[in-house]
């Protein structure tokens, strides 16, 4: 579960972060570097996809300056995975939420802007 979220850092897992981040079920990769900064494209979600999740929570940053191509969210629907895009605060309460729920999420998580 993530413990707490303040702009450009986040604890979960009772371990706390200060880059991009991608939460696995059983993993947090930290350094989720984008191809093109505030752009998400495929490429950038490879090992998201090797993960088969169910939903897919992407934080798009504090003011929600992080957007999904049309491509990145294609290429996770085609695996069935819903995608929910929102500002990081609100993802992390959302990512929570399914997680409580025992749904199957991976969460890729902008800290900054």
């Amino acid at each position: 579960m993530i413990e707490d979220y303040a702009f450009g850092r986040l604890r979960v897992r009772g371990e706390t972060f200060f880059r991009d981040l991608i939460i696995y079920p059983d993993r947090v990769t930290e350094g989720w570097w984008r191809k093109k900064g505030h752009e998400v494209c495929a490429e950038d979600l490879q090992e998201v996809l090797a993960a088969s999740p169910e939903i897919v929570v992407l934080g798009t940053g504090a003011g929600g300056r992080v957007n999904m191509l049309p491509e990145a969210e294609e290429m996770l629907r085609g695996i069935g995975a819903q995608v929910i895009a929102q500002p990081t605060e609100e993802a992390c309460q959302t990512y929570n939420r399914l997680v409580g729920e025992g749904r199957n999420v991976v969460a890729a998580l902008h800290l900054t802007c």
